[in-house]
């Protein structure tokens, strides 16, 4: 059987300097590989990175330049005994911030109101017709999270009619500064803005409001402490969710809220755990909030509308809570079956047009058909399954009954945002990141906006070999694996962004035996063995297939990561399979 994972290409990080490994031998020496690998060379960043707390090393929220101005607004407003509306997002950042937000201001006998968009029928952003509702429901104040630094029109017209608004919010704002939002602006992102760290995400800045408007107003000490450790678990989550950079403030934030989510109150959060079936809910990881809970959060927005998720986080009713959180679970059983049976469509368009320099599918609008277009909450997660498997930027886009919406994921090499940029005369609207983007555009315009974005990727590529590449950490002797080296990786946690979970690389291992594991054998473990070192298992989750031609007594290259495996009172580490090639001589 073939396999297409090995055309990866192994990249073996550099070892780190002996007088870089002596000057900090008080760590062990694959931890100071570790660090060498992701740029560290200074003490003071290493000490800072290893460890910082939140409480004595994170910035001061009155650092952004409109923070004081938002205060005395939002106090102004509560005084008054306004009711205050905040408009979210409908990812698991946007909602978690919006939640955070609503807790706080209920906590100050605020009345608050809030709205988020639908992901299909409204999209991203602030909308006219929203701001409609809430203003005739009475808010005299919309506080923004997550959103709102692209909405200047739809500022000005709140403002005209009487209203305070305040953008909070993480994105890139207009090249021009003219075309910002003209009102009170908290964004870390904007060239203009002073504090410090620029990377937080959504979530991250209304926990900085909520700091700065807790800290001005009169309750005492002790409970103002209380109430601000009260929200990290949001923060956490929304941090993780967001796939936002894990250095720095944003490291000290997860590190925070990881340890408040596994001792949470939150109603919400709870059964949400109890649904996933997380068994180390009084240890939770990071890994745990990007693979287990974030994707329910986030089945809400792409399924139905967010509302429920936000419902669920802010629930103060335990039977509400659990029938929400199966709400969420379902939903994002439906969400995966979506996904496939989208994924299975955009494959066979792939196999009719051939593989290019970019990958496009297109759903074509057709009124007689039975079958619904993809939907729109999928089409990006999509998107991200292929361009995993062909590494090309790829396009998913499905019609709408006046035009087209898509979502884009890309590579390093190609920066998808910026195509996006160059091709600004085909589209209505658009948005993203280097890596990924969001996009409509009318029916007339789709085949020169194709032709656009594919010219650029050829230009990008001209003379490149585009293959995917995973850089190893380290290349570590079998024999030299036990639970200790296992443990000190731990200090390096919580992995992400910016700060990947350790890769290592094992040769000429030998397979004992091969077990197929899982209701549908979908799941593959390994034993295996090296000379004289000790047995230690692999474990490849949904990797039974790929992994096929692995037969007992093989020898083998294996790439992986270094996890432990606790069960009914043991602590043993385990492989991780991240890659795997036949090796080349006998064991």
């Amino acid at each position: 059987m073939s396999n297409k994972n090995n055309t990866k290409k192994w990249n073996i990080l550099s070892v780190a300097d002996d007088d870089f490994l002596k000057k900090f031998s008080d760590y062990p020496k694959l931890v100071s590989q570790i660090l060498w690998n992701r740029g560290f060379r200074e003490e003071a960043e290493i000490k800072h990175f290893l460890e910082a707390d939140y409480e004595k090393d994170s910035f001061d929220p009155f650092l952004f330049v409109d923070m004081a101005a938002s205060v005395d607004l939002i106090v102004s407003h509560i005084k008054q005994k306004n009711k205050i509306c905040i408009y979210g997002d409908y990812d698991a950042d946007g909602v978690s911030s919006s939640s955070l937000l609503l807790d706080v201001l209920e906590i100050l006998k605020v009345e608050v109101d809030f709205y988020i968009p639908g992901r299909v029928k409204e999209g991203y952003g602030l909308n006219e017709k929203a701001l409609k509702l809430i203003i005739a429901g009475g808010s005299k104040l919309i506080i923004t999270v997550d959103t709102g630094i692209r909405n200047k029109d739809e500022v000005a017209f709140v403002k005209e009619r009487g209203l305070d608004i305040i953008i909070t919010d993480h994105h890139q704002g207009a090249e021009d500064e003219a075309d910002y939002p003209d009102c009170l602006i908290i964004n870390p992102a904007l060239d203009r803005e002073k504090y410090p760290f620029k990377s937080l995400a959504g979530v991250g800045v209304a926990l900085k409001l909520m700091e700065a408007l807790v800290s001005k107003s009169t309750l005492d000490d002790e409970l103002k402490t209380k109430l601000q450790e009260r929200f990290f678990d949001l923060a956490a989550l929304g941090t993780v969710a967001d796939c936002v950079s894990l250095r720095g403030e944003n490291r000290l934030i997860v590190k925070k809220g990881l340890e408040v989510m596994s001792e949470t109150r939150r109603l919400g959060l709870i059964e949400l755990i109890k649904v996933a079936k997380i068994r180390n809910s009084d240890a939770l990881e990071a890994w745990n909030i990007g693979f287990q809970i974030a994707p329910r959060i986030n089945a809400a927005g792409r399924m139905n509308h967010a509302n429920t998720a936000f419902a669920l986080l802010v629930s103060k009713d335990k039977d509400e809570a659990a029938k929400l959180a199966e709400e969420l679970n379902f939903n994002n059983q439906m969400r995966q079956k979506s996904t496939e049976a989208i994924f299975e469509g955009v494959e066979e368009q792939i196999a009719k047009n051939g593989e290019d320099s970019l990958l496009a599918a297109v759903y074509e609008y057709n009124e007689d058909e039975e079958e619904k277009p993809w939907n729109e909450g999928i089409i990006g997660l999509v998107s991200g399954r292929v361009t995993e498997k062909y590494y090309r930027p790829s396009l998913i886009i499905t019609a709408t009954e006046d035009g087209y919406k898509g979502s884009g994921r890309s590579i390093p090499e190609f920066n998808v945002a910026e195509a996006l940029e160059k091709s600004k005369e085909y589209l209505e609207k658009y948005g993203g990141h280097p890596m990924a983007c969001g996009f409509s555009l009318k029916k007339e315009k789709l085949a020169g906006f194709l032709k656009s974005m594919k010219d650029l990727a050829d230009v990008a590529f001209e003379g490149l070999d585009l293959k995917p590449q995973i850089n190893i950490d380290y290349l570590l002797e079998f024999s030299k694996i036990n639970i200790d080296l296992a443990d000190d990786l731990n200090i390096l946690k919580p992995f992400g962004q910016d700060n990947p979970q350790p890769i290592f690389l094992s040769e000429n291992i030998q397979v004992l035996d091969k077990l197929n594991m899982g209701m549908t054998s979908q799941h593959i473990k390994l034993r295996l063995k090296n000379g004289s070192s000790t047995i230690l298992s692999a474990i490849g989750f949904n990797q039974a297939e790929k992994w096929a031609f692995i037969n007992n007594d093989d020898a083998i290259d294996i790439v992986y990561y270094l996890e432990v495996n606790e069960f009914n009172g043991r602590r043993d580490p385990q492989l991780k399979i991240i890659d795997i090639k036949k090796h080349e001589g006998e064991v």
